[in-house]
């Protein structure tokens, strides 16, 4: 069985795949039906004028911004992993880069008169959005969102409404839809985000941008490792896929003299990490990176000692457990000899086979009902 790699409409085909390439599953696309409505419908409804500047929300790995390569496109993802499918799968259809700015979630695009929308898990990340187009979309801006019917939230449509205008939608194609907002102009609604709130039995002061997991209070798998830290002294530490940063800066703040690294593939996790670092433990700064990254991709630290990790098993909406297979095998790479791992995950998943696969073998420090932390050292 071989991947469906390529994505073909109006004689035209283009090569797309994952990334990283070698962990895409036979059964994946880089693109989905949604991604292929609402290339459709730009194209056979829009005026090509309106076609040469644009704002698109949320590609999942490049489609649309590939199809669309010869405008002007501002390309904007909270995800690090997105972006750089969109960079390689551009390069793969040797396709130009040349009119394509590449923005972050943090970033405020300017005007353009057309805006596509992919339609995001998190309604925090795209309440965020919507807030952030209120000051440059007027009566005359094309938005349309799209989305899989499966993960198309009612609240959607309110949130749409709010921020930016009416919203119609066309009928269900492939168990895909088009939403069509016309936007009235005078929307000025102000940002709940970044949120706060207070870690128990700590004086710390957690702020979240709106894409981080668990904005709202501590998830359970980080309260479990909380609780089953490792003593250090003047170690070199990475926070692996450290979301608002709550590990590593639980650790700064107990051990005078380690360092952190703090590395997710979300900006908007860093930066919420960095935000907590500053605010909380300002003098601590020094002692911290912070790397947006797949795994430790971008990371290069010749001597790590420890790394911890709460690890993902969601990319997008698809359930998978590649992300923390990798996970592990950069850390077994990147960790000195006698360095730890240290991981905390349901109890279901099969997570201590694979560290016994990576590193021979593993110990449970810590369980509760859900969930165990584990250790495993590199030999």
């Amino acid at each position: 069985m071989t991947i469906e790699s390529h994505l073909t409409l109006f004689d035209t085909s283009l090569q797309l795949l994952q990334y990283p390439e070698k962990s895409q599953h036979v059964s994946w696309r880089a693109w989905d039906a949604a991604d292929e409505y609402l290339i459709q419908h730009v194209v056979e409804n829009v005026p090509h004028e309106n076609q040469q500047q644009m704002i698109i929300l949320n590609d999942d790995f490049g489609a649309l911004t590939c199809w669309f390569a010869d405008a002007q496109v501002q390309s904007i993802s909270d995800s690090f992993v997105a972006q750089r499918a969109c960079q390689r799968n551009l390069q793969r259809n040797t396709l130009t880069s040349e009119g394509i700015c590449f923005l972050t979630s943090l970033d405020t695009p300017s005007e353009a008169p057309l805006v596509l929308i992919k339609l995001p898990k998190s309604l925090a990340l795209l309440e965020h959005q919507l807030i952030q187009l209120q000051s440059i979309v007027h009566e005359g801006t094309t938005i349309i969102a799209a989305g899989m019917v499966k993960h198309m939230a009612k609240s959607v449509f309110s949130l749409m409404e709010k921020y930016l205008g009416t919203v119609t939608t066309s009928l269900a194609k492939k168990k895909a839809r088009l939403l069509f907002c016309k936007p009235t102009g005078n929307k000025h609604h102000s940002s709940p985000f970044p949120t706060q709130w207070k870690m128990d039995n700590s004086p710390f002061i957690i702020s979240n941008h709106a894409n981080v997991f668990s904005r709202e209070q501590l998830d359970i798998g980080a309260r479990v490792l909380l609780d089953a830290l490792p003593n250090l002294t003047n170690e070199t530490v990475v926070d692996l896929g450290c979301g608002n940063g709550v590990l590593g800066l639980t650790l700064l703040g107990k051990y005078p003299d380690c360092r952190v690294t703090f590395v997710d593939e979300s900006h908007m996790a860093v930066a919420s990490a960095k935000q907590n670092v500053s605010d909380n433990l300002p003098a601590a700064l020094e002692r911290c990176e912070f790397v947006v990254s797949n795994c430790l991709e971008k990371v290069n630290i010749p001597r790590l000692d420890l790394v911890l990790c709460n690890p993902p098993f969601h990319q997008q909406a698809t359930i998978t457990d590649h992300i923390a297979w990798q996970m592990f095998t950069d850390s077994q790479k990147a960790l000195r000899k006698g360095g730890e791992l240290r991981i905390v995950g349901n109890r279901h998943l099969d997570y201590p086979a694979k560290l016994k696969r990576l590193f021979g073998g593993y110990q449970v420090v810590h369980s509760t009902r859900k969930f165990s932390v584990l250790q495993t050292f590199k030999r």
